[in-house]
């Protein structure tokens, strides 16, 4: 759900100073895929926002970094999130993101039985 909120606030944040028209000919858009491959369900959750720079990637799952306005975020939730995707479920959390060009989160999580 994190990654999810977190989506919906960057396209929200993406919108400041854009007209109704330009928003409406490049919507903002979330996508959740899955699938199962190798004995791994797999989740994508991306969108189209601004996407972020490598220096902002490289951090994105430390503890206490957040990339919105004071008073708006911890900075635990990504740290919390893949804490319980590797700890509790043996699985990955990984981000791909370019500027420009969105946000990718992928949840890998090995099936069992």
């Amino acid at each position: 759900m994190n990654i999810i909120a977190n989506a919906i606030d960057a396209l929200d944040e993406g919108n400041i100073g854009r007209s109704f028209a330009e928003i409406q000919a490049n919507h903002n858009q979330i996508t959740i895929t899955t699938s199962v491959v190798k004995q791994k369900a797999i989740i994508t959750i991306a969108d189209n926002g601004k996407g972020m720079t490598e220096a902002v990637k490289q951090k994105i799952f430390d503890n206490f970094f957040t990339t919105k306005a004071v008073g708006k975020g911890t900075g635990l939730g990504l740290a919390i999130a893949r804490q319980i995707v590797t700890e509790k479920h043996g699985g990955t959390l990984t981000v791909n993101s370019s500027l420009g060009q969105g946000a990718k989160f992928v949840i890998a999580l090995p099936i069992h039985g």
